[in-house]
């Protein structure tokens, strides 16, 4: 019982600041309060698993009891007294002001925690925005919707950029941008719950509803985005869908070569596999395997981790040139063998 009222508490905390703002605009449960509803609720049985830790050092866990958040938040504070430098102790604290609803400390601590990554965290710009808006109570607009932009451009897969600026799109009239951060968002493999939500607001946002998928589609495969996406081969170690980002394809005026490549961070040349593609293809799904390998005996499905670069090849050749638009993103085929990969960033 003691753990379903600690649970409901702080599933409470976490909506008075997550979903009460999106309620008191709209004045409506819509689909997009329920999201946050089911993020908040989510955030708050993680932290609960935290606060209830064995190894939380406080006087009740010793004796079996669940320690009181004044304990825990004590707890940290002298151990990034004496730790200064502790990332990992910064943002547990900033997670634990947010389910106080301390939000202004939540800032100063995810603005610390980003001082001391050197602003190249993606989740932790996706932390500073949200405890800035559930400080102010704004709309996503200005600095935090600046941050959530900046957290895309570091990792175009992370789940709550995504999701949020999806949100500050459709908030001012883009619902086309809107609906392709949520397909690419759909194709991150979210719970069914979460799934069902996306698919009616995108559809919503599109005018038209999603298809079904075939009925031949088994509950365990993997799910892609709402687009018309072609087969992927079965024996492929990573399936990327790679697009143009607003500038570059605002930027590159005629047809070139786009070179898919794979490579080990530690040692990128030569590449581990390769394709390539026309640029008027994009956006397109590329399936790279051991057939792509470059390498005899330095197969693709012997890395368990690679980079994936995209590169628009101004010039026609695959070795990169001043004004060339490329994407890059770590792929762990294991944990996540489709990914989304976005050309965004521009050779100087």
């Amino acid at each position: 019982m003691t753990f379903w009222v600690i649970v409901t508490a702080l599933c409470l905390a976490a909506l008075g600041f997550g979903a009460w703002p999106l309620y008191r605009e709209s004045r409506r449960l819509t689909p997009m309060l329920a999201m946050v509803v089911v993020f908040t609720v989510a955030f708050s049985v993680g932290l609960y698993n935290y606060v209830g830790s064995p190894n939380v050092p406080s006087a009740a866990s010793h004796s079996g009891e669940l320690p009181d958040m004044a304990a825990v938040m004590a707890s940290l504070q002298q151990r990034l007294a004496d730790n200064p430098d502790d990332v990992n102790g910064w943002k547990m604290l900033g997670r634990s002001q947010m389910t106080l609803q301390q939000f202004a400390d939540a800032v100063t601590t995810y603005e610390r925690v980003m001082e001391l990554e050197d602003g190249r965290n993606a989740q932790t710009l996706v932390d500073l925005a949200l405890a800035i808006l559930s400080r102010d109570g704004t709309p996503i607009e200005g600095r935090p919707a600046a941050l959530i932009e900046s957290a895309l451009a570091l990792e175009p897969n992370n789940p709550g950029a995504l999701f949020y600026s999806g949100v500050a799109s459709a908030n001012r009239g883009d619902t086309e941008l809107a609906a392709s951060r949520w397909e690419i968002l759909l194709g991150l493999n979210p719970p069914p719950e979460i799934r069902s939500i996306l698919e009616n607001r995108v559809a919503e946002w599109r005018g038209a509803p999603l298809e079904s998928p075939p009925p031949s589609m088994a509950a365990n495969e993997q799910p892609t985005s709402a687009a018309d996406l072609p087969e992927v081969d079965a024996d492929a170690v990573v399936t990327a869908r790679i697009a143009l980002s607003d500038n570059a394809l605002s930027s590159i005026s005629s047809d070139a070569n786009v070179f898919i490549i794979a490579r080990d961070p530690a040692q990128p040349s030569p590449p581990i596999a390769v394709d390539r593609v026309r640029l008027s293809d994009l956006p397109a799904v590329i399936s790279l395997s051991d057939a792509q390998s470059m390498v005899a005996g330095r197969a693709l499905s012997g890395f368990d981790e690679f980079e994936l670069l995209a590169r628009v090849s101004l010039s026609g050749g695959p070795a990169a040139a001043s004004g060339d638009w490329f994407g890059t993103l770590i792929v762990k085929p294991a944990d996540n063998p489709s990914v989304f990969l976005a050309i965004d960033q521009q050779v100087p």
